[in-house]
């Protein structure tokens, strides 16, 4: 099975400017992505779709190819990634022509590990039936339990009114946060498809310490942090 990776990084982040090319633990961020797609077996190459010179070249030096630049409609800040995603597929299929399963791990999450991306590609290929796989954390906050929504007057209700008394968070179904730790999916699915939950989709669960996804410079602060912690407890 032809498995391309992909990684999308565009250039306007205004919640941390340079975000994606930003150092992190001695490397720029797409690059902690750029490794683990390269070191997981089965993935015949690295592609970012971007729209910034500086990401491409920064990209294309930790072992990725840019064979093409994002078109700018495709790139601000209220395009779908979606789309991006399209455009990408479309861009190879034509170039290379058909593949198998389309992988998409963002710049944002850099911890995730090979073992993360190879749990949702063997869930992929082990259900016939599924459409996409995504990854998921334990949720720390439940819609039925201690979530909730406010009315025009200002008061709150339960994001989801149990039914029954509910005391104990055991008490309610079990939800989890999605991640950006990996998406895999089929690229006919993601061409006839206008968003990710519209078809079968299958879950791989993650642990919160891999599930960091960096979105603003708090979550940028915390990541050093942890990358600080990691490189304590394992010395090289």
């Amino acid at each position: 099975m032809r498995t391309i990776a992909f990684i999308f990084a565009r250039g306007g982040s205004k919640g941390v400017p340079g975000k994606n090319i930003k150092p992190l633990a001695g490397k720029p961020l797409i690059a902690h992505s750029i490794d683990v797609a390269r070191a997981c077996p089965g993935i015949e190459t690295v592609i970012v779709s971007t729209d910034d010179e500086a990401i491409a070249d920064v990209a294309r030096r930790h072992g990725a190819e840019v064979p093409f630049l994002r078109p700018a409609e495709l790139a601000t800040d209220s395009a779908p990634e979606w789309l991006a995603w399209r455009h990408a597929i479309a861009w190879v299929q034509q170039d290379r022509g058909p593949f198998d399963v389309f992988l998409s791990l963002p710049a944002t999450s850099p911890f995730r590990s090979v073992a993360d991306v190879r749990a949702c590609l063997d869930m992929l290929a082990s259900d016939p039936q599924a459409d996409v796989v995504i990854t998921v954390r334990e949720a720390e906050r439940s819609p039925w339990f201690n979530m909730v929504k406010l009315d025009a007057a200002g008061y709150a209700s339960l994001v989801i009114e149990p039914q029954g008394e509910v005391v104990r968070r055991q008490d309610v179904p079990e939800v989890f946060d999605m991640t950006t730790v990996a998406y895999a999916a089929r690229p006919g699915f993601v061409l006839r498809a206008d968003r990710l939950m519209a078809g079968k989709v299958r879950s791989v669960l993650v642990p919160a310490e891999r599930a960091l996804d960096i979105d603003t410079p708090r979550d940028f602060a915390l990541a050093e942090m942890i990358a600080k912690l990691q490189a304590s407890a394992h010395p090289s």
